[in-house]
């Protein structure tokens, strides 16, 4: 364990964060909305932690090892959480106590938009911007972004994406070298953002709104800057504008950046797991469509329709953004979107849940099961893009899945200990660990009513759905930190 090189790169990336402070403060100054003192000493106290933390070990330089890696990702991920919290914590409006602005800090960076705030129209403008600006940092991962212009970290960079990057196949290169994939991530992050606001303003919002939720809808967060999140404006163009790039922000990232760099759309079209994400999506779609249009819940199909698709496409993509209250509706409907959000988007994405890709894998795998009970003495080989899969990946999904299910099953028995309800617990949970937002039951609107045991733990489930567990469970083993 290298500890001066750990905590040189935390300092760099404290430092880095704390000038996320500067847009939200200049918004504040701007329209005098009386939060410029809590991001002016956010900014501050953020910069000196992370100058503290550099300056005593700035001429260590060694890169780093892939142990390395993993404990400055989980350290940074925990320690952004508690800095982002800071300037909701300072000020007046909303007043949070440190476990909900903790707990509304790591909602917004690992793009969950679980929140435990109440009147949302209420709040200043600049703590409205910096609710969508920590969505929209967490959504391809502020260390991607460090990685992206701190060629200072060296080869060491690799470690920080491979424990970083969401998906199970982390090796995976768009660019001969680290730093200028996750560059090519960044530009295309980015040019999606500034589309996607444009699109949002030319469908009827204003230039804060359109903004604001172009940063939670590329980063696939849900944060909203009205109560109602997206049905507040009642506008079937920005519905249309938010399915779009709900949809497209839950496709794998290199696909967009092979588009973009060929000038061409044939890299998605030779994709199987974007052709099972769109399948899956339609599917669900469909059912909702369906079942709403009978259950007589809707006074005519075209709005049983358009909630229908909305409501589907961005519960199963793990964004989040409402047009209707979905845990109202009739039957099974609400149940299975919570359960869609398991599958979520594709690797790859800024998208929560297990992932497409896995997903695809687990059921090619029980196909081949199945064909080796006909055919013993057969070899059968597992295939994505035509191209073979390592048994090696095989496991990896199948020990994914077994610990997701454990960890999961854990994190539910110990909310219900905190005597809430079995659907509130476990669509809370849902929501969480596969970084979606709404639930049912008490959480259906906020989490504000829970206790703080139970947001402390729903904290760790945030963030063990935004690392894919094993980044943060690797620190729990022994043998991790034997060696």
């Amino acid at each position: 364990m290298q500890l001066a090189v750990i905590l040189r790169i935390l300092g760099i990336l404290l430092s880095l964060f704390s000038l996320t402070m500067i847009p939200p403060l200049i918004i504040s100054l701007i329209t005098n909305d009386g939060s410029i003192t809590p991001f002016l000493l956010a900014f501050i106290i953020i910069l000196l932690t992370g100058l503290a933390f550099w300056y005593p070990v700035k001429n260590f330089k060694n890169d780093l090892r892939l142990r390395d890696g993993f404990v400055v990702v989980v350290i940074f991920w925990v320690g952004l959480g508690v800095a982002g919290s800071i300037p909701l914590l300072i000020s007046k409006t909303p007043d949070l106590s440190i476990t909900n602005a903790i707990f509304e800090s790591i909602s917004g960076l690992t793009t969950t938009g679980a929140t435990i705030i109440t009147e949302i129209d209420t709040l200043p403008k600049s703590i409205l911007f910096y609710r969508q600006e920590l969505q929209w940092l967490g959504g391809m991962g502020i260390i991607v972004l460090a990685v992206a212009i701190l060629p200072m970290l060296g080869i060491g960079g690799m470690q920080l994406y491979r424990a970083e990057t969401p998906g199970p196949v982390k090796d995976t290169k768009l660019t001969p070298r680290i730093t200028e994939t996750a560059k090519s991530l960044w530009y295309v992050y980015l040019t999606m953002t500034i589309v996607c606001a444009l699109s949002y303003y030319l469908a009827g919002m204003n230039s804060f709104d359109a903004i604001a939720h172009s940063f939670s809808t590329v980063s696939i967060g849900g944060f909203s800057t009205h109560d109602q999140s997206i049905g507040y404006f009642n506008n079937n163009l920005v519905e249309l504008v938010a399915i779009f790039f709900m949809l497209a922000s839950g496709i794998n990232f290199s696909l967009h950046f092979l588009a973009f760099k060929n000038a061409n759309i044939r890299s998605y079209f030779g994709d199987d797991e974007l052709r099972v994400y769109l399948k899956i999506l339609l599917i669900i779609c469909i059912i909702c469509s369906g079942y709403n249009a009978i259950s007589g819940d809707y006074e005519t199909i075209k709005e049983a329709i358009r909630d229908s698709f909305f409501q589907a496409i961005s519960i199963a993509t793990t964004t989040g953004f409402t047009t209707t209250e979905f845990q109202n509706w009739s039957g099974f409907l609400p149940l299975l979107l919570i359960i869609s959000c398991f599958i979520g988007a594709c690797a790859g994405s800024t998208g929560g849940g297990i992932k497409v890709i896995r997903v695809l894998l687990l059921f090619k795998q029980g196909i081949r099961e199945i064909k080796r009970l006909i055919h013993p003495n057969a070899i059968f080989t597992i295939k994505i893009n035509d191209k073979p899969i390592s048994e090696r990946i095989i496991e990896a999904v199948w020990g994914f899945l077994a610990v997701y299910v454990v960890i999961f099953t854990i994190l539910l028995l110990a909310l219900m200990a905190t005597e809430i309800d079995f659907t509130t617990a476990f669509s809370a949970l849902s929501a969480c660990i596969n970084n979606l937002g709404p639930g049912l039951g008490e959480v259906s609107q906020n989490y504000y009513a829970l206790s703080n045991i139970a947001k402390w733990i729903l904290c760790f489930a945030m963030l063990l759905g935004r690392l894919e567990i094993f980044t943060l469970l690797v620190l729990f083993s022994p043998s991790f930190w034997r060696h």
